[in-house]
């Protein structure tokens, strides 16, 4: 078996969990593992920011535009975005390596249980859509892609129009850009929204203030890594 990142060979140690449960072996090496920083310690419980703070001085704005009306609930990322992870994720999403996507499987599966096991049973996952355009060159959705590790009922409700790659606009213009978001049909059930990484936060209550216009009570998102 050799790592998904650095192709080197793994040595798997055997034991009573990995006998009887060999699909939980990491596909990533002990040294490319150990890259990857997964967030712990005090955090915004609105974004999962690191932070001393309950919430954060970016909740509280947010909080101030949308006038206490802030369509996005909260959020729970699983890692934090390190040099690393800024590399793993250019290969997994923008140089077509999809079988990377598999590295976070079970990371994000376990951080899902334990933090909305025993959130609203009725909540529905919507992964976050790509444009048809960007679809096309990448091959794949990241978001989808985490989606389906989840095993849990999801949703394709939204259609994102083609526009510029978010990772080429400025903060400022993500946050003040025309929504990119439109329904595909209404839905009154809570939303868990997933995507690969919260950044400004702009995408996800773009996606959260469609939802909530069309009927949905309440959204709350899942991303894998909080920039």
């Amino acid at each position: 078996m050799h790592c998904l990142w650095c192709h080197d060979s793994i040595l798997v140690e055997v034991s009573w969990g990995n006998v009887f449960m060999p699909s939980r072996r990491s596909p990533l090496c002990s040294a490319c593992t150990n890259k990857l920083q997964l967030l712990d310690g005090r955090r915004c419980v609105r974004c999962s920011r690191y932070s001393n703070q309950t919430v954060c001085g970016d909740c509280i704005w947010w909080k101030d535009i949308f006038q206490d009306e802030d369509p996005l609930a909260w959020n729970y990322s699983v890692y934090h975005y390190n040099d690393p992870m800024k590399e793993m994720i250019s290969r997994w999403k923008y140089r077509g390596d999809y079988l990377l996507g598999e590295a976070f499987r079970w990371p994000f599966i376990d951080a899902f249980k334990q933090s909305f096991l025993k959130w609203d049973k009725a909540a529905i996952l919507v992964p976050i859509p790509l444009s048809v355009v960007r679809h096309r060159e990448r091959g794949f959705n990241q978001a989808e892609m985490l989606t389906a590790f989840l095993d849990r009922k999801s949703v394709a409700l939204l259609q994102r129009k083609d526009g510029e790659k978010q990772s080429k606009k400025s903060r400022q213009d993500r946050i003040f850009a025309e929504n990119p978001f439109r329904m595909k049909k209404t839905i009154n059930k809570p939303v868990i929204l997933v995507d690969d990484i919260y950044t400004t936060g702009a995408t996800l209550r773009h996606a959260a203030n469609v939802l909530k216009q069309q009927g949905c009570p309440k959204v709350c998102a899942f991303t894998l890594i909080r920039g």
